[in-house]
């Protein structure tokens, strides 16, 4: 019976300092990578949120900027990165679902090579006009652009970003045709269509809402299912008829392929927890962000459904970056 007492409480212990590797994530530092220069509204969340899983977690996140190719240098990064809960990447719609369809590589294949943490934000987007175009609001917009086929132009931040492609699927669902006009950025665009120079365009709640504030835009629409409540007055496509649309430049967070579950919940959990919190949302809302928690199973499905979606109108809309 002593033998048997001996050799029960030695397996106990062993048991005890082998379990507790995952119950004590995290032991040290972990990186997070985004695809972005420092400054930009996915950084400035990326670091808030950075320092809330340091404070709940004991442990510090370490913001890593990898800028390039449309932020997806930062997701192939991740891609051959090692699967232990300690390098995590936060990014953009693009660089996970339109991105892959738009360059010849990318170096990651987002339906396989990652493990999905969890979605945090959207950024609502807004339809805005040139001040002295020829209608005040949707419905006199496309009155107008479907009177006059070919005539309006619209900008957008780049050939092949949400701004682009989130026109050409309002194109497609209101039978409009508009010229495209690119630009290297979202200031710019903005710029030029307050000085009159392209007809429309959508963008960010971040980028239009100087413009709006001072006059030197018009806003027809939110182009998300619900308004807005810097803007409440302010009627979403859906409400005008344009049945289902709904284009957000959301961020997600990921994991290679392969990390453990354990760690994947650990980070959910706290992930869902942060952006609950009401100081959290009130920094949130003030770049014109709205919290977006959901579960890993919730991103996991949002990919697959939001990489068929925007692969389809980057076909369509014949883009592409080399």
């Amino acid at each position: 019976m002593k033998m048997l007492a001996k050799w029960m409480a030695a397996a106990t212990l062993a048991v005890a300092a082998a379990s507790p590797a995952w119950a004590a994530y995290p032991d040290k530092p972990v990186t997070m990578i985004i695809g972005y220069p420092p400054g930009q509204a996915t950084d400035i969340v990326g670091r808030l949120v950075a320092e809330k899983l340091a404070e709940k977690l004991g442990q510090p996140f370490i913001v890593e900027n990898k800028p390039g190719q449309g932020a997806s240098l930062a997701l192939a990064q991740l891609a051959k990165a090692k699967p232990d809960g300690y390098t995590m990447v936060l990014s953009a719609t693009a660089a996970y679902v339109t991105n892959p369809h738009l360059y010849k590589s990318v170096g990651y294949d987002t339906l396989k090579d990652f493990t999905p943490i969890g979605t945090l934000i959207d950024f609502p987007l807004l339809m805005v006009a040139r001040p002295d175009a020829p209608f005040d609001d949707f419905p006199g917009f496309l009155k107008y652009a479907k009177a006059h086929p070919g005539e309006l132009d619209h900008t957008s931040s780049g050939s092949g970003t949400l701004s682009h492609l989130g026109m050409e699927l309002l194109q497609r669902e209101t039978g409009t045709k508009l010229v495209h006009v690119p630009y290297k950025g979202s200031a710019r665009a903005m710029t030029d269509i307050a000085a009159g120079n392209v007809d429309v365009g959508i963008e960010t709640v971040t980028v239009t809402k100087p413009f709006i504030e001072s006059g030197r835009l018009k806003l027809l629409a939110v182009t998300v299912p619900e308004r807005l409540k810097l803007f409440p007055d302010t009627p979403t496509l859906d409400e005008l008829g344009v049945k289902g649309f709904d284009v957000a430049a959301w961020l997600g967070m990921a994991f290679p392929a392969g990390t453990p579950d354990a760690c994947v919940k650990t980070i959910n959990d706290q992930l869902q927890a942060i952006l609950r919190d009401p100081e959290v949302a009130a920094k949130l809302e003030s770049l014109g962000a709205l919290p977006r928690p959901s579960t890993p199973e919730e991103f996991a499905d949002l990919l697959k459904r939001e990489y068929a979606t925007w692969g389809e109108i980057v076909k369509q809309s014949g883009a592409k970056v080399d």
